[in-house]
C-alpha cells in the first residue's frame, strides 16, 4: 500500500496534503475521466437520453460524493445496473421520467441512511465480496470483447450472449484494432509491474496511440464533444405517477444500494484494506449518494452509483484522496471544452483495453488459488456469486451468495443440539 494514502478516511486533511499525493489525485483523476467519457455517453444514449447527460452524472455528482462519502477514491457514474430501470421510466415519460426516478430513488437512499440499513450490507461474508469482485471483473472483459476484437457484432445483451456472440464473431477480427487494444494491455501490465507507483493506464494509453501513429493502425477514436449546462428539469406529478415511479425507484434504490456499498468494499480491497467498513460508513456512503443524485435529477441527468473500472484506475494510477474525484469531475469538463482536440484522437479500443486489463485485475486470482482448500460454504458461495453476477445481475449474486450462508446456518440449526449453540456460530 503506497505510504502516500492517509491512514484512515476520517484522518485526512488538507494540511497533510503532499505534492506526492496530488501528482497521485491528477493521475487518477485524469485516467478516471478518460475511461467515463465513453461509457458515460453510452449510457445515457441506452437509456433514450441526450449523450451529454451521461456524463453531467458524473460532473454534478462528483463534488458532492467527494465531500460528503466515506471512500475518498470511490468514483460514480452512468451504470449498467441503472440502465433498466432509467430506460423504462425515460419510454414511459419521456426524459422527465428519468428525472423523476433519479430523485425518488435518491430520496429512497437517504432513508436507508437514516435507518441505518447500510450496516446489514457491510456484513456480506468476505467470499462473497471476493466473488462480486471476480464476477465485475468477469462482466468488464466480456463487455469489452466487441470493441477489443473490432468485431461487428450488435452491442447489448447478457453477459452470456455477449460472450457467445464474440466467440462465434472471433475470426472476423480486425487486426488494427486488436494490435491497438493488447498495446494499451501489455503496456499498462508491463507499467503496473515494472512501475507500481507509476500511472500505468495513463501509459498503456499513450503507447496505443504512439503505435498507432507509428505503424498506421486505425480504430474509431473518441472525438470532439461539445457540453452545455442543462437547465433544471421541467416536470409535473400526478397521482399516477406514484403508483408506476414508486415501486420502480424503489427497486432502483436497493439495487444500487447493494452495488455501491459492495464496490466502495471491493475498491477497498483492491487497494490491500480488508477490514469491515464502520457502520457510521455505509450510511454516510448511502446518504451521500442519497444527496448527489436528488442533485443530478433536479437537472434530468441520470442516477449515479460507484463504478469499478473508474475507481481501480484511479487507484492503480496514484488517487488516493477526495481532491482524484474532484479532479475527475473537473478533467470531463476541461476535455469537453478547451482540452477536446486532445481527446479527439483516442481510439475507443484503447479505452477498452484499458477497461479490460482492470477487470483482469478484479478477477481476485489468489482466491482462485485457495479454492481447493476453502471451506466448502465459502467455496460455494464464492462460485455462486461468480456464476450469479454474469447469469442474473450483480445485486442478485449478492443475495444468493449470502443465502448459502443463510442455509448453511438453518442446517446447524436442525441438525445440532440445542445444548451445543456454540456451533452455529462457525458458520
Amino acid at each position: 500500500m503506497p505510504k502516500t494514502q492517509p491512514a484512515s478516511w476520517q484522518s485526512w486533511s488538507p494540511l497533510q496534503y503532499s505534492p506526492r499525493e496530488l501528482a497521485g489525485d491528477l493521475t487518477g483523476g485524469l485516467v478516471a475521466a478518460l475511461i467515463a467519457m465513453p461509457y458515460g455517453l453510452a449510457m445515457a444514449a441506452l437509456m433514450g437520453l441526450p449523450p451529454t447527460m451521461g456524463l453531467m452524472t458524473s460532473v454534478i455528482t462528483a463534488p458532492i460524493c467527494a465531500l460528503l462519502g466515506r471512500n475518498p477514491v470511490l468514483i460514480g457514474g452512468t451504470s449498467t445496473v441503472t440502465v433498466p430501470f432509467i430506460a423504462a421510466a425515460v419510454q414511459a415519460q419521456g426524459p422527465a421520467g428519468a428525472a423523476k426516478i433519479t430523485i425518488v430513488a435518491g430520496i429512497f437512499l437517504m432513508i436507508f441512511c437514516v435507518l441505518r440499513w447500510g450496516s446489514y450490507i457491510t456484513k456480506v461474508p468476505l467470499p462473497v465480496v471476493s466473488g462480486f469482485s471476480c464476477g465485475i471483473g468477469a462482466m468488464m472483459i466480456i463487455s469489452q470483447l466487441r470493441t477489443l476484437f473490432g468485431l461487428r457484432i450488435a452491442a447489448g445483451g447478457s453477459m452470456l450472449d455477449q460472450l457467445w456472440n464474440a466467440m462465434v464473431n472471433l475470426p472476423s477480427f480486425n487486426w488494427q484494432v486488436t494490435a491497438l487494444a493488447f498495446t494499451t494491455i501489455f503496456g499498462a501490465a508491463l507499467c503496473g509491474r515494472v512501475l507500481p507507483n507509476a500511472p500505468a493506464p495513463m501509459l498503456g494509453i499513450l503507447a496505443a496511440v504512439g503505435c498507432g501513429s507509428l505503424f498506421g493502425w486505425h480504430d474509431k477514436e473518441v472525438g470532439a464533444l461539445s457540453l452545455s449546462l442543462p437547465p433544471l428539469a421541467k416536470f409535473t406529478w400526478s397521482p399516477a405517477d406514484t403508483l408506476q415511479l414508486i415501486p420502480s425507484a424503489l427497486g432502483l434504490a436497493i439495487v444500487t444500494s447493494v452495488n455501491l456499498l459492495i464496490t466502495s468494499r471491493v475498491v477497498e480491497h483492491f487497494r490491500g484494506r480488508h477490514q469491515h467498513l464502520k457502520r457510521s460508513d455505509a450510511d454516510r456512503e448511502l446518504g451521500a449518494y442519497g444527496i448527489a443524485n436528488l442533485t443530478t435529477g433536479l437537472f434530468g441527468a441520470p442516477f449515479s452509483v460507484g463504478i469499478p473500472a473508474r475507481s481501480l484506475a484511479n487507484v492503480r494510477c496514484g488517487g488516493s484522496t477526495r481532491v482524484s474525484n474532484i479532479v475527475h469531475a473537473g478533467f470531463i469538463l476541461l476535455f469537453l471544452t478547451a482540452g477536446s482536440q486532445l481527446v479527439e484522437h483516442i481510439p475507443i479500443s484503447a479505452l477498452a483495453g484499458i477497461t479490460a486489463w482492470m477487470g483482469y485485475c478484479l478477477l481476485d486470482w489468489s482466491t482462485w488459488f485457495r479454492l481447493p482448500r476453502m471451506r466448502r460454504t465459502d467455496a460455494v458461495a464464492f462460485l455462486l456469486t461468480v456464476s450469479s453476477v454474469l447469469v442474473v445481475n450483480a445485486a442478485i449474486s449478492v443475495a444468493l451468495g449470502c443465502g448459502v450462508y443463510a442455509v448453511r446456518w438453518l442446517y446447524d440449526r436442525l441438525t445440532h443440539s440445542p445444548a451445543a449453540p456454540h456451533a452455529v456460530v462457525q458458520s
